[in-house]
């Protein structure tokens, strides 16, 4: 019968990967330490150098902004729906004598 597949979460990702990245132990080390196979902490490691340049790009904190702005006016008409429908259900509810 085979083992399940671990699935790691993104905060052991980055612990490993970081740990690769720095350079102070190998890639063995760090496998074994972690108990993973040394091509998920290189992979890990690439990632990690890959997205590093996207933290600290001009679009990240603008997206973010952009979105909660979104997410914002989403809540706002979804709050003067739901207005809306009691209202008319309390008009209903009053018609009927309930």
């Amino acid at each position: 019968m085979k083992a399940k597949r671990k699935r790691h979460d993104p905060p052991f990702k980055a612990r490993a990967g970081l740990e690769a990245f720095k350079g102070g132990k190998t890639i063995q080390q760090i496998a074994k330490e972690y108990e993973v196979h040394p091509t998920q902490v290189s992979d890990w490691k690439k990632t990690m150098s890959e997205g590093v340049s996207s933290l600290f790009g001009p679009g990240r904190a603008k997206s973010s902004d952009e979105q909660f702005e979104r997410e914002r006016k989403d809540l706002h008409s979804k709050i003067g729906q739901l207005a809306v429908e009691v209202d008319f259900l309390r008009g209903k509810s009053k018609q009927l004598g309930l």
